[in-house]
């Protein structure tokens, strides 16, 4: 299985012809790769889409994608050594992730199977057509296989969004998984009278397993067009022409950790001291002279699960994971990319395979909806907060024994406003006027609140008007502007005015004639950044300077009001000399110091915090070499019209590819700092005038 590639470009035709090469076991076909780097795939049979995606993400991203693979079989330090890749192996190896993957994958139906083996065979055949194109520490990890890529999935979506050992161990309060935006409008509410669709995740910019990729896979009975995970084989954001779905990370608790009092060797339960059963594991370590130590160690588990020791004294832990006998996740993102209408789409979702995240969705027939999706363990009683830490473990009335269904989650369906959004915020604003009462669901469903300012924003920017064209929706998309400011800067300013410090006169007259916005040019946007932190610590949410604190009374006017004013004046005095500190000048442009640079292209940066209420979230990392730059936010983003025909907008803001040399890492940062998109090519005549190489298997 060897493909040809004919480069288009070096040819000097806009769509060269394939030459004749063997078809697959997958059942043949081609790539047409775009001027952007995005795969389309066109395959005979399903199989055969999933084997060209296999081989475009190992073309695009090859070595992030074997270093997965490596990981999720629980031997990132036999292949690589290091402190941090032993105590990921140790987490996988206790939870049984590597061999739970291979019961997995053989309960798979025969043709998800042959479709997992084939994205392997197209990742190995990449391999072995472009030996020198892997870093060759990552090609210990060949061949790879159909269990190794639900190896993946099940990390990811179980033990890492659901679970992940800083989670557990450390911090309950972690979320690696980051935020997102989404929006779907009815056609009551859309100008054109036709449902339109934002997907826009936030997630980290370097190279990880968060790792966002786009792609267009077509094959009979499968045409979808979106992005994923670099390493699953199924898009998990995506559109076909009746309909499309995103995901926004939510708060789902999908787990339940369990504080154990030992005891004589054993444990404390239900009155009784219980001896714990263990299990005998092992992996192993590469050491620096390149030989392998084998690490045994003795898993204990108790009546909970898998027990575990928390850091610093803190205790012993039995942990319990929902979701670990449902293998489905893969076949419910394919079938819903499947499905053509709202009813198939349901049926996808009441399967209940993916562990969380809200899903919106909007189809061409006008239906839109909301879901708090997840498996939730079901409890007698308790909250977000009391789940979320350890509760007892010495008696059977903690342990949680089934899950909730599909109809116990809150959603929305085709509400009288016309539109449902999602900023990860709890479910209770889907849409306005509100329709979700948190007192209708179980306490440990999801927060009732604070709802983040950007979330609030994000209802604003659906309700400003009663109708919206795609040019509305675009244009709101891309908004700036910080409800933080708008909310505080003239209580600010009122306290300001007349105050004889020249420190405090400059910037309350800087920050007076700022108008709120994080562009490029603004001169007033760094210093209130730095007075909000101030105001807002804890990454601009802790609510203790705010006169009134969020209420689901009013959620959409607070927090609001200086508890403090004369305080919030001393705060600014402050920002005024650590701006100067950190960017050299109290007015200087918020792009020259805010940069969307990748490899040799720096661009002037757009877009802020997305606690200080900013709907276009740009997390800017500190200070380094007189620049700041993403370490999260803007990902992936496509806005659909389901018009005749279909208008899709969208952007990969780090480019399509992480391999060195590619041309595709770097080149959309232009759509990035101008504030713009590019047209998503769906149709095949369309694609075909835009061809970069094609790749025939």
């Amino acid at each position: 299985m060897r493909a040809t590639i004919i480069r288009a470009a070096a040819l000097g035709l806009a769509a060269a012809a394939p030459a004749a090469t063997p078809a697959t076991h997958a059942g043949g076909g081609e790539i047409l790769w775009d001027t952007f780097g995005v795969p389309h795939v066109y395959a005979k049979t399903e199989a055969g889409a999933f084997w060209g995606f296999g081989y475009a993400q190992a073309q695009s991203h090859g070595n992030l994608l074997l270093r997965l693979f490596g990981e999720a079989r629980g031997r990132a330090a036999e292949y690589w050594g290091g402190a941090d890749n032993e105590t990921q192996d140790r987490w996988l190896v206790a939870n049984d992730v590597p061999t739970r993957a291979a019961t997995w994958f053989r309960q798979q139906t025969p043709q998800m199977r042959a479709d997992l083996d084939a994205f392997a065979a197209g990742i190995n055949a990449y391999a072995a057509a472009h030996p020198d194109a892997l870093d060759p520490a990552m090609r210990r990890v060949l061949p790879v296989s159909g269990t190794d890529v639900m190896a993946h999935a099940h990390r990811l979506m179980n033990y890492v969004y659901i679970a992940s050992d800083r989670k557990v161990l450390a911090d309950p309060t972690t979320n690696e998984a980051g935020g997102s935006n989404a929006w779907a409008v009815a056609p009551s509410r859309s100008a054109s009278g036709k449902a339109m669709l934002l997907a826009n995740p936030h997630l980290p910019w370097a190279p990880s397993m968060l790792t966002y990729y786009e792609a267009h896979l077509n094959a009979p009975g499968y045409s979808v067009y979106g992005a994923t995970q670099v390493g699953l084989p199924v898009l998990r954001f995506a559109f076909n022409d009746d309909l499309g779905f995103t995901n926004t990370v939510n708060t789902m608790l999908g787990y339940a950790s369990y504080k154990l009092t030992l005891a004589d060797g054993g444990y404390r339960y239900d009155g009784k001291v219980l001896p714990f059963t263990t299990a005998q594991k092992s992996y192993r370590v590469r050491q620096p002279d390149g030989t392998l130590k084998t690490v045994a160690f003795t898993q204990r588990y108790a009546t909970q699960g898998p027990v575990f020791d928390l850091p610093r004294n803190g205790g012993t832990i039995a942990l319990k994971v929902a979701g670990l006998d449902r293998p489905g996740v893969l076949q419910q993102y394919l079938d819903m990319g499947k499905a053509h209408d709202f009813a198939a789409f349901q049926r996808a979702l009441r399967r209940m395979q993916v562990p969380m995240f809200n899903i919106v969705y909007a189809d061409r027939a006008g239906h839109i909806m909301y879901i708090d999706n997840g498996i939730l363990p079901r409890h007698a009683d308790g909250d977000v907060a009391t789940w979320s830490r350890p509760v007892a473990g010495d008696t059977s009335a903690t342990l949680w024994r089934d899950v909730h269904g599909y109809d116990d989650l809150p959603k929305v369906v085709d509400p009288a406003s016309g539109f449902v959004q999602n900023a990860n915020d709890p479910p209770w604003l889907a849409t306005w006027p509100r329709q979700l009462d948190p007192k209708a669901f179980p306490g440990y469903v999801a927060p009732v609140g604070p709802v983040s300012q950007r979330a609030q924003h994000s209802v604003m920017l659906m309700t400003a008007t009663p109708k919206l064209s795609f040019d509305d929706f675009v244009a709101r998309k891309l908004e700036t502007g910080s409800l933080m400011a708008d909310r505080l800067l003239p209580d600010l300013l009122a306290a300001a005015k007349g105050n004889a410090d020249p420190d405090i006169a400059a910037a309350a007259a800087l920050l007076a004639g700022w108008n709120h916005k994080f562009d490029a040019d603004a001169r007033g946007a760094l210093l209130f950044e730095t007075w909000a932190a101030l105001f807002a610590p804890r990454n601009f949410v802790d609510q203790s300077n705010y006169a009134v604190k969020w209420t689901l009374d009013d959620p959409l006017a607070t927090p609001r009001g200086l508890k403090d004013p004369a305080a919030a004046v001393a705060m600014l005095k402050a920002a005024v000399a650590k701006t100067r500190q950190l960017y050299g000048a109290l007015d200087r442009p918020f792009g020259e110091s805010s940069r969307f640079h990748l490899g040799d292209v720096s661009l002037p940066g757009n877009g802020g915090f997305g606690n200080t209420g900013v709907f276009r979230t740009i997390t800017w990392g500190p200070m380094k070499n007189g620049e700041r730059t993403p370490v999260h936010g803007e990902t992936w983003v496509s806005m659909i019209e389901f018009s005749k025909p279909m208008k899709a907008l969208g952007m990969m803001s780090y480019g399509n590819s992480s391999q060195p040399g590619s041309p595709h890492n770097s080149d959309q940062l232009r759509f990035l700092t101008s504030k713009t998109f590019r047209t998503l090519w769906i149709e095949r005549t369309e694609v075909e005038r835009h061809v970069e190489d094609r790749t025939r298997f």
